[in-house]
């Protein structure tokens, strides 16, 4: 009995601290992305509950969006966006490496976009580094 009550408070600690190592990207963030008339400013603003990412993102270009489906694990982060062209939409996945006060992210139209950045075989967007609004 003892054994197992020690294997349960183990199992919640390893927990507990998983959920501690996340980084905390709570606040706004500024990246400048490649736009159809040079960079454009996008802001994010994240808000973080465990592992659990929510938020907007604001391109100037196309207005703000939520994000869906935010996740942390340690210093990485997902999340997505929808974005509606015309009658279609699309989802882009952005993946990012957290560093401080820096977040080094790519982002991909799910599918791929033909003629464009995102995979089917077109060329990869770049890199795209946000920093923590002061």
């Amino acid at each position: 009995m003892k054994s197992r009550i020690i294997s349960f408070a183990v199992i919640v600690l390893a927990v507990l601290l998983v959920s501690a190592w996340a980084a905390d990207v709570t606040g706004k963030w500024i990246a400048q992305a490649p736009g159809n008339q040079g960079s454009v400013d996008i802001t994010m603003i994240f808000k973080v509950d465990g592992t659990a990412l929510t938020g907007t993102l604001d391109n100037p270009q196309a207005g703000p969006t939520d994000i869906k489906d935010g996740k942390i694990n340690g210093d990485e982060i997902s999340f997505h966006v929808v974005r509606k062209f015309g009658e279609n939409e699309m989802k882009i996945v952005w993946k990012g490496k957290i560093s401080g006060e820096e977040i080094r992210f790519t982002r991909e139209v799910e599918g791929g976009m033909p003629g464009g950045a995102g995979g089917g075989g077109a060329a990869p967007t770049p890199e795209i580094i946000a920093k923590r609004a002061k």
